[in-house]
């Protein structure tokens, strides 16, 4: 029941409605991965701005074994783009570090992600922008983003959609196959996505929109996973002192 048209064309106004209200001359600035997320993300905000309020920024660890994915989507949309590499800040700050701190592997998987965020922010703050986050729902239903790192920006405009329903709208923007269609693949530890969810995004996307899953055991940790990554989605708990 999905109209991946309807939805690409209110999309495309709420993000050119958001630029009125929060910077009428202000481009859209995004992390570029090369998958169909910062893809689809990408094209719907130069649908709404046009391809020269849209920069792209390109931000390798050191080698990154798909970035030419990323290279042929700002080509494809003819987008602005830098690459800043982002493995001597990496580096920098894991050889600064006190002997003391014992970086645990979780912590270091989820250093770059928060690094790029501080890229992304640079780039923007530098070059008139507003972050766009590339978030979709069914990654933020268990928690599969990095809090601090690719979870914020400044606008998000697939927050409530699917994968499923993301890649409908990257083939209804004309974006190549290889980009929506590309195998996601967590930047992270190198695994793909439903490796190490160990589930399907067919059977995520099905039970978030339906509430029908044909596996039980499936069903329980999806459940789990989205009740202890709730706080992810939610504001920072704050103090408030009474009778003030």
């Amino acid at each position: 029941m999905f109209d991946a048209r309807k939805i690409k064309d209110e999309c495309v106004s709420w993000i050119r409605a958001f630029f009125e209200e929060n910077g009428k001359d202000c481009n859209a600035v995004i992390g570029i991965s090369g998958g169909k997320d910062s893809s689809v993300a990408a094209a719907l905000c130069v649908a709404a701005l046009g391809k020269e309020r849209v920069i792209g920024v390109l931000m390798p660890q050191g080698d990154q074994h798909d970035i030419d994915k990323a290279f042929l989507l700002v080509n494809h949309l003819g987008i602005k783009h830098y690459v800043v590499n982002i493995k001597d800040a990496v580096e920098g700050v894991i050889s600064n570090l006190p002997l003391e701190v014992a970086l645990t592997a979780q912590a270091k998987m989820n250093l770059p992600p928060r690094i790029r965020m501080s890229t992304l922010y640079a780039v923007s703050q530098s070059c008139n922008g507003r972050v766009c986050n590339t978030c979709n729902l069914s990654e933020d239903w268990v928690g599969y983003s990095t809090r601090y790192g690719d979870s914020v920006g400044d606008f998000s405009p697939m927050s409530y959609l699917t994968v499923t329903e993301v890649k409908a709208i990257g083939r209804e923007l004309g974006l190549p196959d290889e980009l929506v269609n590309k195998v996601p693949i967590d930047g992270l530890c190198g695994k793909t996505d439903e490796e190490n969810l160990g589930f399907s995004y067919d059977t995520l996307d099905k039970y978030i929109r339906t509430g029908i899953i044909d596996d039980a055991k499936t069903k329980e940790k999806i459940d789990a996973m989205h009740n202890r990554n709730l706080f992810k989605l939610q504001l920072m708990p704050v103090y408030k002192p009474q009778n003030l």
